[in-house]
Order: structure tokens, then C-alpha cells, then sequence
């Protein structure tokens, strides 16, 4: 995927291994518990809600009723997977940082549009909160594309701030 000389493969097995972790939990979750189900993991912090996600990030076109809406997200997803593989494909992912978060947001994207495809729906079942305070509910491929853009940022601003030779 890196067109340089540095080895493709650990960003090869990054996006294979969020893939393979986001479906297995996903599969596990589905198997192992019914939609709407709670099962505390840390009081006060982490449990595992069973839910279904139609639409997209915080539940954002859920209710949405129109025939285009699942077509129209997985040409998003799809587009947005085939422009992250061009960049790491052509070295225009940025350093090692921008190049492991845009791996990541590509292991994460594939195992969200696998679920629209497949499922017609995300599965989502990480609740993180603090005592009344809920987060919204996410899975494994929304926290590789999260730490994925916070890498991207990161590598953003550390250059922004140590101008290279060439833009000096």
C-alpha cells in the first residue's frame, strides 16, 4: 500500500487486524446476546448494549424512512475507502503517523460498509459513560477510525509546527 520503500505489510496486517477484530466482536455480540440487551462491565463506566445503527455517527439519518439512504452511504463509505487506499497506495498518506491513522480509518471503514452491505445496519455495542452521562454507542471499527484521525491530526500539527527543509 506504501508506494516508497519502506515494507507495505504491518500497515497491510494493521487494517486486516481492526477487520478481522471489528467483525469478530460484532459476530460475537450478535451471537451472544439480543438486540437491546445490557450487560455491565465496569459500574459506572463500560457496558455492552446490543444495537443496531441504520443510519450513520451518532445515529445521524437512523430514522430516515428514504429508499436512497443505504445506497447513498455505502457509495460514500466505498468512495472514501478507495481514496484512503489511493493515498497509502501512492505515498500520499503523510509519515508513518498519517499513514497507521489512515490505516486504521481504513480497516475500520471496510468493517462498517461490510455491515451495510451484509446487515443493512452497523452493530455497535461499546456504552461508555459516567453515572447519567452516556456517550453514544460505538463499535470497534468507530474506535480505529477515531484513534485513525486522531493519528492524522497529530501528524498534522507536529508538522505544522517543525516546517521541513523543503517548505523552509
Amino acid at each position: 500500500m506504501v508506494a516508497d520503500s519502506r515494507s507495505k505489510w504491518p500497515l497491510i496486517l494493521l487494517a486486516a487486524g481492526v477487520l478481522a477484530a471489528d467483525q469478530v466482536t460484532k459476530y460475537a455480540v450478535e451471537k451472544l446476546t439480543q438486540t437491546g440487551t445490557s450487560h455491565v462491565l465496569i459500574p459506572g463506566l463500560l457496558n455492552i448494549v446490543h444495537t443496531s445503527n441504520p443510519g450513520v455517527a451518532f445515529g445521524l439519518l437512523a430514522d430516515s424512512e428514504m429508499p436512497w439512504r443505504a445506497p447513498l452511504l455505502i457509495f460514500f463509505a466505498v468512495a472514501v475507502i478507495a481514496l484512503i487506499f489511493w493515498l497509502l497506495s501512492t505515498g500520499r498518506a503523510g509519515g508513518r503517523l498519517g499513514e497507521c491513522g489512515m490505516t486504521l480509518i481504513l480497516g475500520g471503514a471496510i468493517g462498517n460498509v461490510l455491515d451495510r452491505i451484509l446487515r443493512h445496519s452497523v452493530t455497535d455495542f461499546i456504552d461508555c459513560y459516567v453515572g447519567s452521562h452516556h456517550w453514544y454507542t460505538f463499535n470497534v471499527a468507530d474506535s480505529a477510525i477515531v484513534l485513525g484521525a486522531m493519528l492524522v491530526i497529530l501528524e498534522l500539527l507536529r508538522d505544522w509546527r517543525h516546517p521541513s527543509q523543503e517548505r523552509a
